[in-house]
């Protein structure tokens, strides 16, 4: 989408003409192209929003001090595709702010001061596919707020101030399939919060602050590919804490959260994983349910690991692969400062034996 804005942006630099009036005019101080597709109203100290003609695709607002986008501000706008309105000091969004805009594919509201957002404010948004929040103080998310964007794919919530997230929160997006809420103060996602978008293939909840990992939330969840943890003080992870996706996720980031343990099944049902980021934690040993067959990227220093026959699996990973992981040893003592590779302290471990299914009564010559 950044890339369409720019082709665009420079083809209206290119063939500018400015005239200010009603719609079906180029705005005041705004750059059009010819057939005013594209009005390009970048940095030019706009206080309100202006009127463009229905036949606009692409309306560029970005920089200019507008302060709230009222109950229907693009009602002369019902063919915009792409919306931008980034840094525009926006701080409240009203309700039926968008009305009439059917057609929009693209909404970009980043960088703002957006803390409210009133009920309503996204309706007739049906077409909807990317919306971008990013960067705003908003606290909470109404239910049902998103209710109208049958088709959005991609949401971003990054660097916001969200605390929670309750049930319904997501009704009606059911095709989202990526979900950006890094760098908020979330501390829990409520049982169900997740449930009307069991389908998101990348959530990104890293710079949070939970402290206990939100299982009920995340077992409705199905095919998720990447998941990110990191910066959340969580010290444990439970037993099945990722089964529900475990066969589609392949990038899973745990770095720098304190991270203590992991219960012995907590990568159970895990059977697809590429790159595992585990580096910046306190953990000591690695639980036996991880399989490092599919590995391709594993992330350990700065852990002080304990050069012991658990981490023999490991060990017998290191010893294959051609991937060179940091991992010094902790302990025991005579081991301290080793990289876990060339420890000797696995030399009389014995491998994992395998369940005897029982003796052949016979051969057949």
């Amino acid at each position: 989408p950044y890339l369409f804005t720019l082709v665009y942006v420079i083809t209206c630099y290119k063939n500018p003409f400015s005239v200010t009036g009603a719609p079906g005019q180029c705005p005041d101080l705004c750059h059009c192209h010819s057939d005013l597709l594209h009005v390009i109203c970048f940095n030019v100290k706009l206080k309100k929003i202006p009127r463009v003609s229905e036949t606009t695709q692409l309306l560029n607002l970005q920089r200019n001090n507008l302060g709230n986008i009222p109950t229907g501000a693009f009602s002369d706008s019902k063919g915009l595709i792409s919306l931008h309105m980034q840094n525009c000091q926006l701080r409240e969004i009203g309700s039926q702010a968008f009305k009439g805009l059917t057609k929009l594919a693209y909404l970009y509201l980043s960088n703002n001061e957006i803390t409210t957002i009133k009920p309503g404010a996204f309706e007739d948004l049906t077409g909807l596919t990317y919306l971008y929040l990013d960067g705003n103080q908003i606290t909470e998310l109404a239910k049902g707020l998103f209710s109208p964007m049958i088709n959005l794919f991609i949401l971003q919530l990054n660097n916001n101030r969200l605390r929670e997230l309750r049930p319904g929160t997501f009704t009606g997006a059911k095709d989202l399939r990526w979900l950006h809420m890094a760098n908020n103060t979330l501390t829990t996602l409520q049982p169900g919060s997740l449930d009307e978008v069991e389908n998101l293939a990348i959530l990104h909840l890293d710079g949070n602050r939970m402290a206990t990992y939100p299982i009920a939330a995340m077992s409705k969840l199905r095919v998720v590919e990447e998941l990110t943890l990191s910066r959340n003080p969580m010290k444990t992870l439970p037993d099945l804490a990722f089964q529900s996706f475990g066969r589609y996720m392949e990038r899973l980031y745990l770095d720098n959260m304190g991270l203590e343990k992991f219960s012995d099944g907590a990568f159970t049902g895990v059977t697809a994983i590429k790159s595992l980021y585990l580096d910046n934690n306190r953990l000591r040993t690695l639980p036996r349910s991880l399989e490092y067959g599919t590995l391709t990227n594993l992330t350990l220093f700065n852990n002080p690991w304990t050069c012991s026959c658990s981490l023999a699996p490991l060990k017998k990973w290191m010893d294959t692969t051609r991937i060179r992981t940091d991992a010094l040893c902790a302990s025991p003592a005579q081991q301290k400062g080793r990289q876990v590779r060339d420890s000797s302290a696995f030399s009389s471990c014995r491998p994992k034996q395998k369940k005897n299914r029982g003796k052949t009564k016979g051969t057949r010559q």
